[in-house]
This record gives C-alpha cells, structure tokens and sequence, in this order.
C-alpha cells in the first residue's frame, strides 16, 4: 500500500517549499511540488519608469538579486533596441559571473553538500588518512593532516557542547549515507574553507557593483561604474588588480577543491548516477556577451529534447524569435485565476488561493512550457548544451571529470550519468570551473578595451510613444531566467518573470505533464519514509529558489508550515 510522505517546508533553500511523494515498496512512484508563497513584484511594476524595474526586480531575493537586474535592464533594452557599450558588457559579464562562482559555491558546501556528509561520522577519521585521501584528488595546500586534525577537534568540541549549530537536526547515521570516515572528515574541512572563499567572491563584486547582495551599477543602456585610471573614486588599475586577485584565489579554491569533492563524493555514491533524471528536456540561453549587440557569447544556449544531445537547436542571441515565441506560462494546476496558458507578454499574475489540492490547484508556481515541453534548467542543462555543441572548454572538463570519477568508482561513468542528482552537481561545479576562467579572460578584455583609450560605459535610453515589447535573458545560477516587459508612452504596462524555479519546481500542467521536481523525484529509493533524506538530495541537486518562483504577503503572521511524515 502506498504511503504518502510530506516535507514542509524543505530546508537549505531560498524560500518555502513543500514536496508531497507517494511511496511504495521503498521507492517513490508520485510527486508533488508545491510553492508555498506568492510573489506580487509584476503587480508592483505596473505604471513605473522602465529604468527602475532593475532596483525593484533585485528585490525580488535576497539570493537572486545580480540575475534579475542584468535580465531586467536586458529586457528593457531589447524593447528599445538600444545597443550597450564594451565596457558595460565586460563590467557585466564579470559581475554575473563572480555571482555565480559564490552562488555554486555556496550551493555545494552549505546547502546540499549535508544531504552526502555525515559530520558527526567524521569523528572517526584518521587525519593522516584523511591527507593521504585528500592528497589523491588534488594539490589544495589545506589537504594536511594538521589541517584535518584541527577540524576533526572542532568538531568534537561542538559534538560535545551540544551545540551544532549549522550541523544540526541532518539524518546522521542515515543508511543512504556511505562515505568512509576520512571523506567525511575532507568534506566538513572544505566546508568551512568555503565560507572564506564564496566570500572572497562576493567582494570582487562588491567593489564593482557598489555593494552585495542588491548592485548598484547597473542602468538601461550600460552601466554606472566610472572608469578612469586616474582616480581613485572610480574603477582603476589597483581595483581592477584587487579584483583580478580575488577571483584568482576563488578559481583555485573551485579547481582544486570544488570539482575534486563532487567528482569524489560521485564515485562514492554510484549508485546514485541512476536516480533523479526526470525531465530530460533541457534549456539554456547564451551568456557573457563579446559585443555590444548581444550576438557573440563565451556560454552556449539552446534546447535539447528527450535527452538527445543530436536535437540540439541553438539561441542565435539577445533578440531570438525561437526563443521569444515558444514560451507559455500554465496555470491550470496554480494558485492564479483562469486556466489559460500564456504567452510572457500577456501573463496575469492575478492570486486566487484554494488549498492544497492534488488533483486540482497545489502550488503558487506557474508551470512554464517551450513548445509545449517541460524543461528542465540549470547548469546540466547549459553543459549539455555546450557538450552538444562541441564547446572545447566544456567538452575537455566533462570528459576529463568523468574519468576521473570512473578512475575513483572502478566503474565506467560516461555522459549519461549526467541525466541524475549526481549529475546536476558535477555540471555546476564545471560549469563553476569554466566561469572562473571567463571571469579573468572578461578581466583582461575590459583591462585591454581601456588601455585603448576607450571609458565609455553607458549609451542613454530613450522611450518613443506608444507601445514596446522586449525580453531579456540570463543564464542565472539555477538555469534560464528571463524577464518580459511591455512599455506604453514610456511607463510599464506589463511585466513578467519567467525565473528557473518556476521552470524546474513548476507544477503539472492542465495534461498532468509533471514538472522537473515532480518527475525527478519518481524512481528515488526511501530507505526510512522517517527521515527521507532520498527526497532532498534530488530536490537540493536543483538548487531551489523558492522566492524567485513566488513571492508570499502575510501581514496577520502566524505559523506558515509544519513538517509531518504520514
């Protein structure tokens, strides 16, 4: 008999989210992912100023903030036509990238990395032998055994203060986790080394956005960070040098650690190459732009259907008919008025709440379709894309993992283990890897535009009468976000986001098609329907967002959720 399993909310996420699962015989044969707030930033914008949608749009998380403002002031230009200069685009471009370095970071160690890790487990490693293991994978200076023998007293003082702080309340001792001691113990040190680094990041972007998180530079048509040499108040050669410093720094820490513990953790969880592919229908858009019209990228976008790297068909740029046409937002299975779906451009957000019903509405998440598919988004989704392609970069760095991880499991893992949990974690920590890179290659071409005498940083706007439609896409941390805009007489008439937690924690839609959570969670095994550990290691792999999907008032407080298992 089947037994229904509710977590909620879900925990190490941004925002509230609650998973329904049906199990029989150990393994999960239904799901149900429900979005538990609303979010009302397109009702907000309604009537404003299309240049400050970028400062309200931020707003939208407190995580998400850089992503929506680079996909705002895109969508506004786009509606507009209006090309920007190298220099903003170089600006931009290490800005969303040193974003996305802290943000796969912190995904990793803080948010997912406990659903592998069994801190308490740790307090059995032998440091030497947690050196000599650490010491296999990668050259890191911290892989000592002093180093491990300091944390492994660390822990132990925390174990025995009762006090565990970050480390408490996970299912340790969970059957599921299987790392040796010494891994254990690797992963907590690491762990904490990743609290230097994503913070390491997130003062590169500090010092050319004004502050983190919510930056300040960004304007439609460029940016505002002056350029000059010569001044100290604006962007010069000893901050660009700073900021060329700490990305470096960050870049080592994701070679040589980042990727080595994924790789690792992977080829210790084999079995887990086989669970939670889901959809297999993936979407990406380019990124990093190498010319002001947005026609030349450093990251591949394009779609790819039922898994098949052969159907790849590539986003030609900012303005791509193929991407703009295809897009509908499905409400039949939402917390929204109507049944309609629709197109960005003439989307509702209109709230109409009516409980939690299965078989009816169950989620405030819109369902996003591409030509009417699913699709799941995220870092698989881009490397696959580029893999398709044949991106050299990204080609080199997932053939190379995945020997390695064959090297470490004594079994052949090929590009199919990519469709899985596991998967979803190695593509981030590459596409982590490939960022950094770009990042300093971004550094260089912005430091060599300058050196040819070139400051210009922003080409002003202007807004014609009657009506404009524009879109603008990002390929964000958690996968493709884009931002619709409809401006008359120089005000915002419409406004939409299509965020990639709506596309991965989506609902059914109105022909109970699953969304990407749903379908990926089908098949998992749950050792102990108690603690269904199996159920967050599948839905972190995505990296929700909750807040970005939705957006919840509720001035009259009160308790929002419980957490029961039936």
């Amino acid at each position: 008999m089947a037994k229904r399993i509710i977590v909620d909310p879900i925990t190490r996420i941004e925002g509230h989210l609650r998973i329904d699962v049906e199990v029989d015989n150990q393994k999960i044969t239904k799901a149900w992912s429900s979005a538990q707030m609303w979010r009302g930033i397109e009702v907000i914008l309604k009537g404003r100023d299309p240049r400050d949608a970028w400062l309200f749009t931020q707003r939208i998380c407190g995580v998400c903030t850089t992503v929506h403002a680079i996909a705002s002031v895109r969508a506004v230009e786009n509606a507009l036509n209006l090309e920007v200069p190298l220099n903003a685009q170089y600006v931009r471009n290490m800005i969303v990238a040193l974003h996305a370095l802290h943000d796969h970071i912190v995904h990793f160690y803080i948010l997912s990395a406990l659903d592998w890790v069994d801190v308490v487990a740790a307090l059995k490693a032998d440091p030497v032998k947690t050196a000599q293991l650490a010491q296999s994978i990668s050259n890191w200076p911290g892989n000592s055994s002093k180093r491990f023998k300091q944390v492994k007293d660390k822990v132990q003082a925390l174990v025995d203060s009762g006090q565990l702080g970050p480390f408490a309340n996970a299912y340790w001792g969970h059957p599921a986790m299987v790392l040796p001691p010494e891994a254990n113990l690797m992963a907590v040190s690491h762990y904490l080394e990743a609290l230097d680094y994503q913070r390491k990041a997130d003062q590169a972007i500090a010092i050319l956005g004004g502050k983190n998180p919510h930056i300040q530079n960004l304007a439609v048509g460029g940016v505002t960070t002056a350029i000059n040499p010569n001044r100290d108040i604006a962007l010069n050669m000893d901050k660009l040098y700073w900021i060329k410093q700490l990305t470096e720094e960050v870049r080592g820490f994701i070679k040589e650690v980042y990727l080595p513990d994924v790789i690792a953790i992977g080829a210790l969880n084999k079995e887990w190459l086989s669970y939670g592919a889901g959809v297999t229908n993936y979407l990406a858009v380019p990124d990093l732009p190498l010319d002001s019209a947005g026609k030349t990228f450093d990251l591949p976008g394009g779609t790819i259907f039922a898994g098949d790297l052969g159907s790849l068909k590539e986003f030609a740029g900012f303005g791509d008919d193929y991407f703009r046409d295809n897009i509908k937002e499905h409400v039949a299975r939402s917390w929204y008025e109507g049944e309609d779906e629709l197109p960005p451009f003439q989307g509702k957000t209109v709230p109409q709440y009516t409980d939690f019903n299965p078989d009816g509405k169950y989620s405030w998440s819109k369902a996003p379709r591409f030509n009417g598919q699913p699709m799941q988004v995220g870092p698989l989704a881009q490397m696959l894309v580029g893999y398709a392609k044949g991106d050299q970069r990204i080609v080199a760095l997932v053939d190379e993992a995945l020997n390695r991880a064959s090297s470490l499991a004594g079994v052949k893992v090929g590009p199919q283990a990519l469709h899985s949990t596991l998967g979803r974690h190695l593509a981030r920590s590459i596409r982590a890897a490939i960022l950094a890179d770009l990042a300093l290659k971004h550094w260089q071409l912005l430091v060599e535009n300058i050196d040819r005498g070139d400051l210009t940083i922003m080409y002003p706007p202007t807004f014609p009468a009657g009506e404009q439609q524009g879109f603008g896409f990002h390929e964000a941390p958690r996968g493709t976000l884009s931002h619709w805009i409809v401006i008359e007489n120089g005000r915002i008439k419409n406004y939409q986001c299509v965020v990639p937690s709506t596309w991965n924690a989506g609902p059914r839609d109105a022909k109970d098609i699953p969304g990407p959570y749903e379908a990926s969670l089908v098949g998992n095994p749950i050792a102990e329907p108690q603690k269904p550990l199996e159920v967050l290691r599948t839905v972190h792999s995505f990296d929700p967002c909750i807040a970005c999907a939705v957006h919840l008032l509720r001035p009259e407080g009160g308790e929002l959720s419980t957490v029961k298992v039936l």
